[in-house]
């Protein structure tokens, strides 16, 4: 392990270099205007595939789909083959002029690498890159690199490309980095994520808008009536309050009321809501958000009854919950709840669904053997919030491989939002952990 060690440590600096280059490249799947940037970001993927030792490396994809790598390399004989996922698209930056530093000129400051997608996720491409750089190239099992392309708008093609590119990609573990560990100190393996469904609702009153002053009292206007409907999406305590939503079993893992409060940064006086495990209320249980709403903005504000506001409805759904069912069961809710006769339109939206991934067997505990010999810290397993609904997909095509989720995410890497960062010690400790994986993997009984 020493030797592996140090070759891991000896190659972070060029990985270090070759993660910079990649956030530079603004490559925003969501914005069309980027879709150059998408490009040029696979391709340098694929450059930096083929420097690392592989025997082929392409930008791939399907009709409509965002541009992918696909890089392989030959399985030793008796040795196992190993996906390694990562997705090189990112989010928009927001206000730019809002980051404490460029979003798409690295910067390092008190430990941290900051950046758009410096960790989400190219740092789990990077991850992937210092493990095989640390076996110069030959790595003791054989190695799919997948690193997609569209992540970041829900993967709409990636049923598509496994149905493709499904022989390329077979593999017995699937090792998706994009998740998160539970400290910058603690490792983690993610076990559980949440499903999605969303869904736009539209609330109607009136044929047009009129005076609120002349018209104003016998009818609520579009708004108020929206307003009135999301709030019957949650009780009198704040938990979700929609008839056919699934509960998971209970997570067995604390988290602690202060920590949730610094790492979501809750203001002084709000009260939390719902009622149980803060875990079970971020992994295992349906939570509601109401994303955005369309009606005047405040400085466009006239005095008149508006009479049609819509509102987009975000869903994470346990991990066991049938998403199509949940986005029903939201749906009905909405059609059913709203008061005063007021007509309600709803508009489905995106689906994915949720996953429980394995905690036993020899591959998984390989993993966590690695995450701990590398960090010093036993492993964590922990459930997520969020939604990979791309998982499930795996699973599904490769029902016999073994998928672990890890990641170079920590509570405050502020993905999606403005400062991303990632934290670089972490950083090469899970650089380490990759690299003492494939090690143990390859030394697994056949």
């Amino acid at each position: 392990m020493t030797d592996l060690r140090a070759a891991v440590e000896a190659v972070l600096p060029s990985v270090r270099t070759d993660l910079e280059r990649l956030v530079r490249i603004p490559s925003i799947s969501a914005d069309p205007a980027h879709a150059g940037d998408v490009r040029a970001s696979a391709e340098a993927v694929a450059e930096l595939a083929r420097g690392a030792g592989a025997a082929r490396a392409d930008v791939v994809g399907v009709d409509g789909g965002a541009p992918a790598v696909i890089a392989s390399w030959p399985a030793p004989d008796g040795a196992p083959t190993v996906l390694l996922y990562a997705h090189h698209d990112v989010q928009p930056t927001g206000p730019a002029d809002q980051w404490s530093s460029g979003p798409f000129e690295p910067s390092e400051r008190d430990g941290r690498l900051y950046g758009r997608g410096v960790s989400d996720d190219k740092a789990g491409v990077a991850m992937h890159l210092a493990a095989l750089r640390a076996y110069g190239g030959r790595p003791p099992v054989g190695v799919v690199l997948f690193v997609e392309g569209e992540e970041e708008i829900g993967s709409p093609t990636f049923t598509t490309f496994l149905q493709t590119y499904r022989d390329r990609l077979a593999a017995d573990v699937i090792v998706v980095a994009d998740s998160a560990n539970w400290t910058p100190e603690t490792p983690a393996l993610t076990t559980s994520l949440r499903g999605l469904a969303d869904c736009t609702v539209t609330v109607r009153v009136l044929e047009h808008a009129v005076h609120s002053g002349v018209f104003g009292g016998p009818v609520l206007d579009a708004l108020t009536s929206l307003c009135r409907l999301l709030a019957t999406l949650h009780d009198e305590k704040g938990d979700v309050a929609v008839a056919g939503l699934v509960t998971d079993p209970a997570a067995d893992v604390e988290y602690p009321e202060e920590r949730y409060r610094g790492e979501a940064a809750v203001l002084d006086g709000v009260e939390l809501s719902g009622t149980g495990p803060l875990a079970d209320r971020l992994w295992s249980r349906p939570a509601i958000s109401v994303l955005a709403i369309d009606a005047p903005a405040v400085a466009d504000a006239a005095n008149i009854l508006i009479h049609r506001a819509s509102a987009k409805v975000s869903l994470r759904l346990a991990a066991s919950q049938d998403p199509q069912a949940g986005l029903e069961a939201l749906t009905n809710h909405l059609r059913g709840h709203a008061d005063f006769g007021v007509q309600v339109e709803v508009t489905d939206g995106a689906v994915g669904g949720g996953c429980v991934l394995p905690t036993s067997g020899p591959v998984f505990e390989a993993a966590e053997a690695a995450l701990t010999e590398a960090f010093g810290v036993q492993s964590v397993r922990a459930g997520m919030g969020g939604s990979i609904p791309f998982i499930a997909e795996f699973q599904e095509a490769f029902p016999d491989a073994t998928v672990l989720a890890t990641g170079a995410g920590d509570p405050d890497t502020r993905a999606h939002g403005l400062d991303e960062s990632l934290h670089l010690d972490m950083f090469a400790k899970g650089c380490l952990a990759e690299a003492l994986l494939l090690d143990r993997l390859a030394r697994l009984p056949r």
